[in-house]
């Protein structure tokens, strides 16, 4: 078996993500930690402040980080590892690349440094039906800009808040689908500019080991193993388009025979389903229990 990890980003948070890790004692350290950061039990986070980047990009942080504390004993060490978003945080310290305490803290800290870049409010919204090349003249017309490419006509894109309003009717009138996402800032493009080099020298200052597994660079899915390119990479991909669609791919050229998303959701694993139909992949999100989760991987190869 060739196992492989996602990380996904912000979206399908909720306080209730945190209901299958009671009583888990693996769970509990990197849990109480990031209860101690965020000063507030994760279970009891407000569903309207779990959406903010200040809570939300910490909370899923230490739950993937938590997940796979418990799973880790049960399962095959992972071939490779992806993250979605700030999941490529997570997805190094899954590697074993950052302790927990220090990935929950980065979390905050870009978090706290990409707020601190939108000048403006500003979000996301995926769009689904038009291929980049079609879409970009639009986008410049509205001063939005390329975030995410999931797939050659699954896109997602940024920019402010009032311009995303407009270019959704824009996008509609071409036929488009349109979902805006639960994002309240524009990640993945240039606004996020000045986030970038405050960012990489936190990444700098914290304590790096050595990668137990490649983690796939969002940026351009290219395979990290050091210290000096996980720092180049984190920090860039804040204000640059994340190349999801590669991902995947790189992912299967990995040889992957299995893939488990950590969650929360399953969009990751969904959109590898679409992709690659015939290669297992589930989220942990679509089990009732941990136990149902480890008996899938086991079979699953």
């Amino acid at each position: 078996m060739r196992l492989g990890l996602l990380c996904p980003g912000q979206g399908d948070q909720t306080p209730a993500m945190f209901d299958s890790l009671a009583g888990q004692a693996a769970a509990a350290p990197v849990l109480d930690g990031a209860a101690t950061l965020l000063e507030e039990p994760l279970g009891a986070i407000a569903p309207d402040r779990l959406v903010l980047n200040a809570v939300a990009q910490p909370a899923l942080c230490a739950y993937q980080l938590a997940i796979w504390q418990v799973l880790r004993p049960h399962l095959p060490d992972p071939c490779i590892l992806a993250g979605y978003s700030v999941g490529e945080l997570a997805a190094h310290g899954c590697a074993g690349a950052l302790a927990p305490e220090a990935v929950i803290a980065l979390a905050a800290r870009r978090a706290a440094l990409m707020d601190a870049a939108s000048a403006r409010a500003g979000g996301l919204m995926a769009v689904r039906g038009l291929r980049q090349p079609e879409l970009e003249p639009l986008l410049a017309a509205r001063s939005c800009e390329l975030a995410i490419i999931n797939d050659l006509d699954r896109l997602v894109v940024g920019g402010p808040t009032e311009e995303l309003a407009a270019l959704e009717g824009d996008l509609i009138t071409r036929g488009a689908k349109v979902t805006p996402l639960k994002i309240t800032i524009a990640s993945h493009t240039s606004v996020m500019a000045s986030a970038v080099e405050p960012f990489r020298r936190d990444l700098s200052a914290a304590c790096w080991t050595a990668h137990e597994a490649p983690v796939v660079a969002g940026i351009d899915a290219s395979m990290i193993r050091s210290k000096a390119r996980a720092v180049e990479t984190l920090a860039a991909q804040i204000a640059r388009p994340v190349d999801w669609s590669g991902c995947m791919t790189a992912l299967r050229e990995a040889g992957c025979t299995v893939l488990l998303e950590l969650g929360p959701g399953n969009g990751l694993a969904r959109m590898v389903r679409d992709r690659f139909p015939d290669l297992p992949v589930r989220s942990v999100s679509e089990f009732r229990s941990i136990a149902g989760v480890i008996d899938w991987v086991q079979a699953a190869d």
